[in-house]
């Protein structure tokens, strides 16, 4: 009499990653490039013998870090999903890190399925350098910023707009439209931290955004010449972006998400000096 076997299988395995994008050309996979998605694939093809393709809520450019990035990928294994993250960690390298792994319904879609992206930008605007925090945010000595400005400057993008001011070319996206859901804007001491929500981005969106917000802040630009600017779409007068090393993708957001919140929800402590 034969024996049986039960079938190995199928799961389709979410992740939370959190990654210093510093030595990454952004997450998308890239020929001779370093990227977060390739260096993920491979790690998990270590393990499976053969590639499997991972599917990220977004892609973040070249610089910029994560804390609390998602994706997916569907795995024949006798791995349990919930030890997927413990397992990856021992392939990684230091500049990636799993934070947790779980079993999800196979119509559930990291990027599909995302009700918002969070990204949060920081602002370091002491006169003198910070080795310690350079990594970590833009060095904003040229001027005085004021939080109260910048704040105002953001409330009039809540809602649905087409942001086609704050998109950069090459993207593949045939439309500009935005779903701006929360923004803020705070000092922590040396500090600001500005905080944007919204159902999608736009490619290289918060960058160009920051860097005409630090015009409003320094009184280069009034509030009144930002919202008209943004409203007209004039893009060619937004000209510079702030650096990609203060921005991080905070996390994402899903109506149904099998992971607690301590998990993925504030992961990125904000860095604070001379409160």
């Amino acid at each position: 009499m034969l024996e049986s076997h039960q079938p190995t299988p199928t799961d389709r395995v979410a992740l939370v990653i959190q990654y210093l994008g510093t030595h990454f050309h952004g997450w998308q996979r890239q020929k001779q490039h370093r990227t977060v998605q390739e260096e993920i694939e491979i790690a998990i093809a270590k393990i499976l013998g053969h590639h499997v393709t991972l599917h990220g809520a977004g892609r973040t450019d070249a610089g910029v870090h994560a804390a609390a990035q998602v994706a997916h990928f569907e795995a024949t294994s006798l791995i349990p999903a919930h030890k997927w993250a413990t397992v990856l960690n021992s392939y990684l390298p230091p500049d990636i890190l799993i934070r947790a792994s779980a079993s999800v319904d196979k119509r559930w879609h990291a990027r599909f399925s995302a009700a918002y992206r969070r990204y949060r930008y920081t602002i370091y605007t002491e006169d003198r350098p910070n080795l310690f925090v350079k990594s970590f945010s833009w060095h904003y000595y040229y001027a005085p910023l004021d939080e109260s400005l910048i704040a105002a400057a953001l409330k009039p993008l809540l809602g649905k707009h087409h942001l086609a001011a704050f998109h950069r070319a090459g993207s593949k996206r045939s439309h500009s439209w935005v779903e701006v859901q929360a923004v803020e804007c705070i000092r922590s001491g040396s500090f600001l931290h500005i905080e944007i929500q919204a159902d999608g981005f736009l490619y290289g969106m918060v960058r160009l955004l920051v860097g005409m917000l630090a015009q409003v802040g320094s009184g280069q630009r009034t509030l009144a010449s930002f919202t008209e600017l943004w409203k007209e779409e004039r893009r060619q007068e937004v000209k510079h972006a702030a650096p990609p090393q203060g921005l991080c993708l905070l996390r994402v957001g899903y109506p149904d998400f099998p992971f607690p919140n301590e998990i993925w929800y504030d992961t990125l402590p904000k860095l604070v000096l001379n409160q």
